[in-house]
């Protein structure tokens, strides 16, 4: 029976994929991975030969997606998840039902999020010093938003306060759009976020006073990063594809080499450049050593921001 089993599963493995598969989007959807998943999984199955069906399911600061991919996926290959970096952090927040280093198989990493800091376009503030000065006039009154405790916004702004002696309040939302509706109707004061709010700043309804990261970019060349305005903080936050553990090293192989291919897709490239993400791309073994190196950085910056419930 058991050789029956083994040869069922070697069978499995050499047709792979004979169905669809779904692909799980850790965030909001209409958000910039949300899109950017959508088109490395459309350009992945020209390769498998079976459609990648993305679907969205938000929460629990981009660990409610890999949660339930554990939960109602089987190690088959057929139920994959965005694997953000904050999944490594949050294990050392709060207790979770997974155990992060032992319970996914880290397929592939393939972008790097870019983020910025926004306000509303009526707000006075026109630069980082603006919002500091402000802060530390008003010590514990200022808001801003990010996607939920433990993300990498979160890390960022806790950075900001710290470094500039301020205090302000963090108030984590579930979506990108409830993030911006509460700036824009003058709830919040400030969100920082992946850039997926383009229609928005050239409508004139929010203004970016910072790019988030090491460098300006194209489509906003006039605003300065973060330390460019003299405030020395980066944020840097990667995401890959992954499964449950367990996975069929052959399936594994095929996933990654379908959408390792698909990061030279024309269409891919074009929607990773269109919301400000940067590749950085790294192989099942080098994306696994990494996730294994990062959980032990993301432990000391949990303590460092006593953010431990």
């Amino acid at each position: 029976m058991l050789a029956y089993a083994a040869a069922c599963t070697a069978a499995g493995a050499q047709t792979f994929p004979e169905k669809n598969i779904t692909l799980l989007h850790a965030y909001s959807p209409g958000s910039s991975s949300s899109i950017t998943l959508r088109a490395i999984g459309e350009a992945a199955s020209k390769t498998l030969g079976k459609k990648i069906v993305a679907e969205d399911r938000p929460g629990a600061g981009g660990a409610l997606a890999p949660t339930y991919m554990l939960k109602m996926g089987k190690p088959d290959g057929y139920t994959l998840s965005q694997l953000p970096q904050p999944l490594l952090r949050i294990p050392h927040i709060q207790k979770t039902e997974f155990d992060v280093l032992n319970d996914f198989t880290w397929i592939i990493r393939i972008v790097d999020y870019t983020y910025g800091l926004v306000v509303k376009a009526e707000s006075p503030w026109r630069n980082v010093t603006d919002l500091i000065d402000q802060a530390k006039a008003n010590p514990g009154k200022l808001t801003y938003a990010t996607s939920g405790v433990g993300v990498t916004m979160h890390m960022v702004m806790e950075e900001l306060a710290t470094t500039t002696g301020v205090r302000w309040v963090h108030a984590p939302h579930r979506t990108s759009t409830d993030m911006l509706n509460a700036v824009i109707g003058g709830h919040i004061d400030m969100m920082a976020a992946a850039i997926s709010y383009a229609p928005l700043v050239d409508a004139g309804k929010i203004r970016v006073i910072a790019i988030l990261g090491a460098n300006r970019i194209k489509r906003w060349p006039q605003i300065p990063t973060t330390k460019e305005q003299g405030y020395d903080v980066n944020a840097s936050s990667s995401y890959g594809i992954g499964g449950p553990k367990g996975m069929d090293p052959k399936v594994v192989r095929t996933l990654h080499d379908a959408f390792r291919k698909a990061l030279d897709d024309p269409d891919f490239v074009r929607t990773m450049e269109q919301y400000d993400q940067v590749r950085s791309y790294l192989n099942t073994e080098d994306y696994t050593r990494w996730a294994r190196e990062q959980y032990a950085v993301e432990k000391g910056v949990v303590e460092r921001f006593g953010l431990k419930q």
